[in-house]
């Protein structure tokens, strides 16, 4: 029986929510302090972690993208429609807005919290890097970064891996060692709706910065998506 659209467009809606929820909760609510939290390397498996358990959740719906990059680079490979691509995204983005006000909700009942000051696991650059990274170093890595995941993704589900069904777990881990080597640089995106969510909800700073992640996760995934179906993939 064929997948709806609607199951489809639900799925990611949902996977893109928890996505968000978990990967920016893990920072807000667990807490970077690796005295008295997971630790920057907790937040990078917490991210990769969402992505595995959504691949096994909801990839025989959608194919869990919950990344507007990954369907963007869908279509380049010819693995996607344009039309289809639009839907997902969509949701996508609706998605991780839910899951940042859903985290905002859940964060704010802690007394002291202040979004202005705790934020929700947004991105950023310079003043708005974890660690103060320029610009420019924020825009590299973002793109080089979405270059490798996209890799990944496009010869983890490619048909002529033996081990498809793997192909969850490597991409899960392929995002941890991404947030392992980028948290400080920008707190990592590689993807332009886990990006969204969380900048609409905090506003300020964080929508002024947001261009970067959804320019540099495009631009890495279409570079990737080019590399891989004619050089790589190519018959």
């Amino acid at each position: 029986m064929e997948t709806t659209t609607f199951s489809k467009f639900s799925a990611e809606f949902f996977g893109t929510l928890v996505l968000v929820l978990m990967g920016c909760g893990s920072a807000v609510i667990a807490g970077a302090d690796g005295t008295s939290g997971v630790g920057l390397l907790g937040i990078s498996f917490a991210f990769g972690l969402s992505v595995v358990a959504m691949a096994y959740a909801i990839g025989h719906i959608s194919g869990c993208h919950i990344n507007p990059a990954i369907s963007i680079g869908m279509v380049v490979v010819g693995r996607m429609k344009f039309i289809e691509a639009v839907i997902y995204i969509i949701a996508q983005v609706l998605g991780a807005i839910a899951g940042a006000a859903i985290l905002y909700l859940i964060a704010s009942g802690k007394d002291g919290y202040a979004l202005a000051d705790g934020g929700l696991g947004q991105n950023g650059y310079e003043a708005g890097s974890p660690a103060g990274y320029s610009l420019l170093s924020g825009f590299v890595a973002e793109t080089v970064f979405t270059f490798i995941f996209l890799m990944v993704i496009f010869g983890s589900t490619s048909t002529k891996n033996i081990n498809g069904g793997f192909a969850g777990l490597a991409i899960g881990l392929s995002l941890v060692l991404i947030h392992i080597v980028g948290i400080k640089v920008t707190g990592v995106s590689v993807n332009p709706a886990r990006s969204i969510g969380p900048a609409l909800v905090v506003g300020g700073q964080a929508i002024s910065q947001v261009w970067l992640f959804i320019a540099a996760p495009v631009l890495g995934s279409i570079l990737s998506a080019v590399v891989w179906r004619f050089l790589l993939e190519r018959n």
